[in-house]
């Protein structure tokens, strides 16, 4: 599962619900940025989702059903290392997105990964291995589910979230233009979910380069870093209300 949502109003915020089940992670303050790692049987730790010190945000939800056009081909690139080497700026979202119009994306046999990644500016770019990138310059929001945004609801599963972007879109349509951390958290709430659990809810104030993460949808217990040239520094949080 998984939500991805990104906010261009007065400030740019995004938000991210990982959901997981079954997989060992952890959030981890770095040099490069604060990362979501899954630990991989075959790689270890993996950095897969979260901000850098650049003020890119990677998120990768799952596409349901699966579509069997994202499955490897005999070349092109693989949305997992597409999506790692903007996380850890080995690439710009510009030379992602431009790979992603001219190559063949795809992802792991069976299972079709989604890119939902954004750079400081607000730019959004949603990749689907094997159905093609949409790029949106700066917004007024975007929302990636568990649903391929180029078949929409025309095939159903029950997990591809069509009643979480439902009511995400609902709140960011009727978000006021000061839409902050606080609101953010307020959608990621509403949205988390149990069955296949939330287990870190994040979100980038891409303006004040700052990251706020809860884990297990305890949402007093929220921690903060600070983004800076110097890399990434836990620093105290703030009392956010919810």
């Amino acid at each position: 599962m998984c939500t991805s949502i990104v906010s261009n109003k007065k400030k740019t915020i995004v938000g991210w619900n990982l959901d997981l089940a079954d997989m060992e992670h952890r959030v981890r303050v770095t040099e490069g940025g604060v990362f979501i790692e899954v630990n991989d049987a075959a790689e270890g730790w993996m950095p897969l989702f979260g901000a850098n010190t650049r003020g890119d945000f990677v998120g990768m939800p799952t596409c349901w059903p699966h579509d069997a056009r994202s499955d490897p081909p005999g070349e092109g690139e693989n949305v997992i290392m597409l999506d790692i080497d903007l996380l850890l700026q080995k690439k710009t979202l510009a030379e992602v997105r431009a790979l992603a119009e001219t190559r063949p994306v795809f992802s792991v046999p069976g299972l079709t990964f989604m890119s939902a990644l954004s750079d400081r500016a607000g730019n959004v770019l949603h990749i689907v291995p094997g159905q093609g990138a949409r790029y949106y310059e700066k917004p007024e929001y975007k929302i990636l589910t568990n649903f391929s945004p180029f078949k929409g609801d025309s095939e159903k599963h029950p997990w591809m979230g069509l009643d979480r972007y439902r009511k995400a879109e609902e709140m960011l349509r009727a978000a006021p233009e000061d839409f902050g951390v606080r609101d953010c958290f307020a959608v990621l709430r509403a949205v988390s979910q149990e069955v296949c659990p939330t287990v870190v809810s994040m979100v980038l104030d891409a303006d004040e380069m700052t990251v706020r993460w809860c884990e297990d949808r305890q949402w007093g217990k929220v921690r903060c870093a600070k983004l800076g040239p110097d890399g990434a520094k836990e620093v105290e949080a703030d009392a956010l209300a919810f």
